[in-house]
Parts: structure tokens; C-alpha cells; sequence
């Protein structure tokens, strides 16, 4: 059965490229991204994985830890990191499951018959401190996968967990976000959003993001 959002994701033990991990005591009270690749010495996975290593400055500061997973084993992970470090520019500190018994792809529904009977497809899974699956994306192969999308939809979910707010469409760290149409007393809202808000229609109430 394949995952779905407010899942729990799977737990699992599973060889990686630093050694044996255990998902759900790796991940403790952080956020998590989960992103499957084909195999290693792909060139746009390559890119992928630089990338993550260059914003891990900017995931620890949303308390989120990175994990990619490929189907080949640990060895060959560790000479695909040092390719990623030289030509990449970068130093790969995040994990890369060995997924060759396919137990995690399976779990996490990452092999899809139609586009190929035995390779990962390029998915990623955000997960909350409570172990929800919080966001799904699966990109073809041939399309890299963007890194900015996946640090502001995790922006917004830790915004939206907070507050009574959801994003707009193009919504980005800093913009006006909408007041939930649930929300309707006014003595609340004054609490809630002191900044006050401007109504579009009763259900469309922009505000200022609320903790900046």
C-alpha cells in the first residue's frame, strides 16, 4: 500500500554510509528528508546530493535532518561521496541508506513497475518530529529535483503548525499568509494577528506572517 500524507513513516534498520541506522531513533525530535535515487554514479543525483550538502546550514537551522537512500550498498556510497565532494565542490555529511534488499523502497513505495521493474524512482518524503509523513514528491528521471520548493514547503508546514494560517500560492518566508476561514471571532483574531488583516472576501484574510 503506498504512503499517504499524515501516514507514520515506516520504521526501519537498514545498513548506510555511516553505518547502521535506525530510522526512527536517527531521526528523533527533528524533521526529516528522505529522498530515494535510481543509483550511484547517476549525474543528476550527483547534483542532487551537492546541493543538499550545501544547504545544511540552512536545514539545521528548521531542526531537519537529511538521508538519501540508493540501492547500492555502503562501498560504493562512500566512492560516490568522494565524486560528489570533488566535482560538486562540497563535503557530504548526511547519510546514504544501502537499499539493496529494496526493504526501504518498498516501505516507502518507491518502486513503480511502469517507469522501471527494479530501480528507485526519484521520490522525497518530508516527515515531522512526530514520524507523519508531511509531503510526498516523485520527480522523473530526467528533471533535478528543487531544493528551494522542498525548504519552503517545510517552511510553511512549521508556520502553519503554529499558527491558524495557511500559505498562498508562490508563498515564500516573509509574504502576507491567509487567515483559516474557521477562524472567525473577532476579539480572537485581534489576539492572534495584532498586526491586523486585510479582508479580500470573508473567507480570503491576508495578514502579516505572524513570527516575523
Amino acid at each position: 500500500m503506498s504512503l499517504r500524507l499524515g501516514d507514520i513513516a515506516p520504521d526501519f534498520e537498514q545498513d548506510s554510509s555511516v553505518g547502521r541506522i535506525k530510522f526512527h531513533d536517527w531521526l528523533g525530535n527533528s524533521w526529516g528528508v528522505l529522498f530515494s535515487h535510481p543509483a550511484d554514479f547517476t549525474p543528476v543525483c550527483t547534483t542532487e546530493l551537492g546541493l543538499t550538502a550545501k544547504l545544511k546550514d540552512e536545514f539545521e537551522k528548521r531542526n531537519v535532518k537529511t538521508i538519501a537512500l540508493s540501492v547500492d550498498n555502503a562501498d560504493s556510497h562512500n566512492e560516490w561521496i568522494k565524486d560528489i565532494n570533488e566535482t560538486q565542490a562540497v563535503s557530504v555529511g548526511f547519510p546514504i541508506l544501502a537499499d539493496g534488499d529494496r526493504k526501504v523502497s518498498t516501505l516507502y513505495d518507491m518502486i513503480h513497475p511502469n517507469a522501471n521493474e527494479t530501480l528507485t524512482v526519484r521520490s522525497l518524503f518530508v516527515i515531522d518530529p512526530n514520524k507523519k509523513v508531511r509531503l510526498i514528491i516523485t520527480y522523473p528521471a530526467s528533471t533535478g529535483r528543487n531544493f528551494d520548493e522542498v525548504l519552503r514547503v517545510i517552511d510553511s508546514l512549521q508556520l502553519t503548525d503554529n499558527f491558524q494560517v495557511a500559505t498562498p500560492g508562490n508563498w515564500k518566508h516573509g509574504d502576507d499568509v491567509v487567515i483559516v476561514p474557521s477562524l472567525k471571532d473577532e476579539e480572537v483574531l485581534k489576539q492572534k494577528f495584532p498586526k491586523g488583516y486585510k479582508a479580500l472576501r470573508p473567507y480570503l484574510r491576508l495578514t502579516p506572517q505572524p513570527n516575523k
